[in-house]
């Protein structure tokens, strides 16, 4: 660590870490700012890239957060310390951990995405919230999926919402960020059936074969997918919803839809109704 520690707000260093909230600060410098124990432990296992780490040790909450310093300082991080007030300025967390890094932004292009051996992927199109965004990150970690695709996107997955409500799974899926028109070129070149989810569907999700290589594509919360996806897509599929609502909240929809896939190849000699609409 360095010797003086930083104990003003007013810091420059303090006021770039401020700065990394906005999407074109993010953009400008291509780094991000990733914040708290367990998200810094699954970006360290990931073997990515960190510039800086910013502690605060009498906000430590834990007994291990000295040995997650030591990891971060070799592998070539620098160490800053930064007394309370500064830190919970810069902090994104209402109850800072104190540990807060700036990395660099890592490769997102599709060739990230492993399309070989019946992958299964996630497609998330204009996803708005950070919340949604992260737990369909976490959704598709789980789920062992071969990767995730943000289309279009209006909500970064650099965001540090998205890195928190993803619980740094954000770090563990193979993830790529394109435009719409690209990913279904994309997809369609490695032989990957498209399913669409819309609740204009009338092929029920369940009905759906998902065994084979098949990307799941999810719309925005407001809009729901775009024409291109419905269009495109090999089959548009729907969740039956015999209650008064009629859509599911986006990353609920994602997880319901992937863990039919996960379940269907779990028994793969089990047939399903149909293929294609």
């Amino acid at each position: 660590m360095v010797s003086d520690p930083i104990t003003s707000p007013a810091n420059t260093r303090i006021k770039a870490l401020v700065r990394l909230r906005d999407r074109r600060e993010r953009d400008a410098t291509r780094t991000f700012a990733v914040e708290g124990y367990r998200e810094l432990l699954r970006f360290l296992d990931a073997g990515l890239s960190m510039r800086t780490l910013f502690v605060c040790p009498e906000l430590f909450v834990g007994s291990n957060e000295s040995a997650l310093v030591d990891r971060c300082r070799q592998s070539g991080a620098e160490i800053v310390e930064v007394s309370d007030i500064p830190f919970r300025k810069a902090s994104y967390r209402d109850r800072p951990e104190g540990l807060l890094a700036v990395a660099a932004q890592f490769d997102t292009s599709l060739d990230a995405i492993p399309l070989t051996e019946n992958p299964l992927v996630l497609v998330a199109e204009s996803i708005e919230k950070p919340g949604n965004l992260g737990t369909m990150l976490r959704t598709a970690e789980a789920a062992g999926l071969a990767g995730m695709i943000v289309a279009d996107p209006t909500t970064d997955p650099f965001n540090p919402n998205v890195v928190r409500a993803s619980l740094g799974t954000v770090f563990a899926v193979p993830l790529s960020i394109t435009d719409t028109a690209t990913a279904i070129d994309h997809l369609r070149s490695a032989g990957v059936v498209i399913m669409a989810t819309t609740p204009e569907a009338v092929l029920p999700y369940y009905e759906a074969d998902l065994r084979g290589p098949t990307a799941l594509v999810v719309g925005s919360e407001q809009y729901g997918l775009s024409p291109a996806w419905l269009d495109e897509a090999d089959a548009n599929i729907v969740i039956p919803m015999p209650g008064s609502v009629d859509s599911l909240n986006a990353a609920m929809a994602a997880g319901v839809a992937v863990f039919e896939a996960v379940r269907q190849r779990s028994r793969p000699s089990e047939p399903t109704s149909i293929h294609f609409a």
